[in-house]
Formats: C-alpha cells, sequence, structure tokens
C-alpha cells in the first residue's frame, strides 16, 4: 500500500514538473491554404492555417482559442457573439523536429479551421483573433495571431490610379507620388444605407496601419459620397507609392550556414530612395523553409545600413517577422554612422524596411516609411479593401459585408 501510495505521488510530481514546463512559441505563421504570403482571408472556400513552432522540454499541452472582435481587435463581450460551442480547439497535436541540425525549437504544429471535427466555426463576418493557450488554464496565452472572416455580398468596383499629392511643396519631389483608390457599389436591398460605416484599406499586409474613410471623412484625400440612395463611393487618394520591399533570403544552407550570417551577403545596406528596386517582393510576406527539413533552423542575422547624412532621426527595422509593427524592440544600434540590430529567424525569406522616426516617453513618433526606401509609381503592391456595415442585430456589432483583394500593376 505505501508503495503504492508513493508510485502515484512521484506521477503527480512529474505531471506537476511537465505542466510547469517553459514553452516558447516561434515563427507563427498564419495564412489559408490558398494563398500561403498573402493577408490572411476567410472567405468560404478556403481555410485558415496555423502554424508554428514549440522550444519545450516536453511535448506541451495547447489550445487554440478564436474570439470575434471589435473594430479595434479588442475580443468582444456580446455574449451573442461569443461562439462558445465552437470556439476552441482542443489538445493540439506535434511533430518532432529534425534533432541533428534545428536548433531553439523542439516541435512543430501545423492545423487547418474550421476543422475536420467540427470544433471550430467561424459565424461572423468581420475581424478575428486567435489564442495559443495552455489545456489546463486558458489565462496563460503563448502567442496570439489575427485574420479576417468574410461573408461579401456587396460588390465592390475598384479603381486604382496615379495620383500626386497636392497638399504642400515635397522635397524630393519623388515623395509627392501616391495611389488613388476608389470603391464604388449598389448596396443590396436587405441593408440599411444608414449602417454603412467606412471603408478600410490593408496595404501589404499592415494592419497595424489601416488606410480609412468613413462616412464622417471629406477631406481633399480622402472623402466619401452618397447618392441618398444606394449608390455609394469611398476614395482616398493619400496611399503612398513606396517601394518594393527589401528581402532577407537565407534559404540556401550553402550561402548561410553559420549561426550568424548578414541579412546581405554583402553585409552593408543604403539608402534606396533613388532607386526603383525591380525585383518583386511578396507584397509584405514571408516563406519558411520546409519544417521537415533538417536544415530549417535559426540563425542570428544582423542588419545594418548606413543613411546618407542628412537623414536625422533613429532607424527601426520591420517587416513580416514582426507583423509590420513599428517598435522599440527593433531600434537599429548607431556605431560611428552604421546602424545595426540582430534578428533571430527561421530560416526562409522576408520582406523587410528601415523606418526613421523619433522615441517618446517610449513610442515612435513621426515615422518615416519612404525616407530610406523611396516613392516610385512601378512599385507593386496588393491591397485588401474592406467595407464595414453597423450591424444592428445580435446586440449591434461590426460587419464586413464587402470585400476585394487588388494589386495596382
Amino acid at each position: 500500500m505505501k508503495s503504492s501510495l508513493l508510485s502515484i505521488a512521484t506521477v503527480l510530481l512529474l505531471n506537476n514538473f511537465i505542466f510547469s514546463q517553459e514553452i516558447i512559441v516561434k515563427s507563427l505563421d498564419v495564412y489559408t491554404n490558398n494563398n500561403e504570403i498573402a493577408l490572411p482571408v476567410l472567405t468560404g472556400d478556403n481555410k485558415l492555417v496555423i502554424e508554428f513552432d514549440v522550444q519545450a522540454e516536453y511535448i506541451p499541452n495547447m489550445n487554440v482559442v478564436f474570439r470575434f472582435c471589435d473594430k479595434g481587435w479588442t475580443p468582444t463581450q456580446n455574449i451573442f457573439l461569443l461562439n462558445p460551442s465552437y470556439s476552441t480547439a482542443y489538445f493540439l497535436g506535434f511533430d518532432d523536429l529534425p534533432v541533428t541540425l534545428v536548433e531553439d525549437a523542439r516541435y512543430h504544429h501545423k492545423s487547418n479551421y474550421p476543422d475536420d471535427r467540427d470544433q471550430v466555426r467561424f459565424p461572423f463576418s468581420g475581424k478575428w483573433r486567435f489564442y495559443l493557450t495552455d489545456t489546463q488554464d486558458s489565462s496563460i496565452v503563448y502567442a496570439t495571431g489575427k485574420f479576417y472572416v468574410v461573408y461579401s455580398q456587396v460588390d465592390m468596383d475598384i479603381i486604382m490610379q496615379r495620383d500626386e499629392l497636392s497638399d504642400k511643396n515635397y522635397w524630393p519631389v519623388e515623395l509627392a507620388k501616391s495611389f488613388s483608390l476608389t470603391s464604388d457599389f449598389y448596396l443590396p436591398e436587405e441593408f440599411y444605407p444608414a449602417f454603412v460605416d467606412r471603408m478600410e484599406i490593408i496595404d501589404n499586409q499592415r494592419v497595424y496601419y489601416p488606410i480609412e474613410v468613413d462616412r464622417t471623412t471629406n477631406t481633399l484625400f480622402r472623402f466619401y459620397k452618397w447618392d441618398a440612395n444606394r449608390h455609394f463611393t469611398f476614395t482616398a487618394r493619400d496611399i503612398p507609392a513606396g517601394n518594393e520591399f527589401r528581402q532577407v533570403d537565407i534559404r540556401d544552407p550553402d550561402l548561410y550556414s553559420g549561426r550568424d550570417v548578414p541579412a546581405q551577403i554583402d553585409g552593408l545596406e543604403y539608402s534606396r530612395f533613388f532607386l526603383n528596386y525591380e525585383k518583386s517582393d511578396l507584397n509584405g510576406g514571408k516563406i519558411y523553409e520546409n519544417y521537415r527539413d533538417a536544415y530549417s533552423t535559426y540563425h542570428n542575422v544582423t542588419f545594418s545600413i548606413r543613411p546618407p547624412d542628412d537623414v536625422y532621426g533613429n532607424i527601426f527595422l520591420v517587416g513580416a517577422f514582426n507583423n509590420w509593427l513599428l517598435s522599440t524592440d527593433f531600434q537599429l544600434f548607431n556605431n560611428d554612422g552604421i546602424f545595426s540590430t540582430i534578428v533571430t529567424l527561421k530560416r526562409g525569406i522576408y520582406d523587410y524596411q528601415y523606418v526613421v522616426g523619433d522615441v517618446e516617453n517610449g513610442k515612435i513618433i513621426n515615422a518615416d516609411w519612404l525616407i530610406l526606401e523611396g516613392n516610385t509609381w512601378t512599385n507593386r503592391k496588393e491591397f485588401d479593401v474592406f467595407l464595414y456595415y453597423n450591424e444592428q442585430d445580435k446586440g449591434g456589432y461590426e460587419r464586413i459585408i464587402g470585400y476585394k483583394r487588388v494589386r495596382n500593376l
């Protein structure tokens, strides 16, 4: 009897040890099964794919919890929108990563949603978030991601044109180059014109910096028209032309064989303001090497740039590896005129760029996305255009009723 009690106690201690292990999610990738590199938008004929690595000593116990969100990506507290019966995928499965060369991670997960077991459904058209949580305690969140669900009922005509800003004198004059995007549509009978809210444009996957035109907007560059019946027009004329993104491509194990590697083979980078970068980018995306590849490991990648002497301010690195979010965590350090930082990346290819800005109270202000990268009409860009409606049903929520993905060229 004493021996049995001792065995039970040993098992409980072991379970508590495994339960309390450190779990780090890495290389989180969110996309759809019909487009690996674009903004994740579910349209009813595709599925959401969630894929990531985990650094842990033992196979982790994890769930995925899905939540419908408001305009600012905050999960709703509206009980009619909580979707409790179909909001969680339980006990995620994991594959072992190759143990010979892959460092910094031990397990890999990949799953599609809605899933075959009918655990998860997305009944509402709008913004959604998912949370990778502990199976026993959902308040323990290891990582989170964003995606859109669209049940489109409005056919939008999108017109793209080259445009030029004229509200002030721009110098260099290239800074005035922009794109104009107009969405023109007729509202179906089942919708009320008074509840049509706004148009939102996501430029090359930069979800944190949407271009918005709402019903209260009427400026030189963003304006809204309505014929007092069912014909609507939303226009944004001030979309920066930009340039093709820089790319770090560390897929070749012969060129990038060591743990510490440069972002570019020749090391130092410079301003591209007066260069038309002709190599096509991934429109803000990234591509990881197959996780089963023995060389699909992690590298410490050094990014270094020497800016022109007339460029003042702090320099920040932003790209597909940090979801295009400007952050002081990715500020470059100045060493005698050369600005550098090191980022740990999984072997793959990533779009990125350098942004100049100031830091005030820990926040980045006066961000300039163009001065080191250029602004040219030859840039090929991808835009995701969403039409929002103030739905009055189910307690009220912001609903996407129209959607289209377009390219300027």
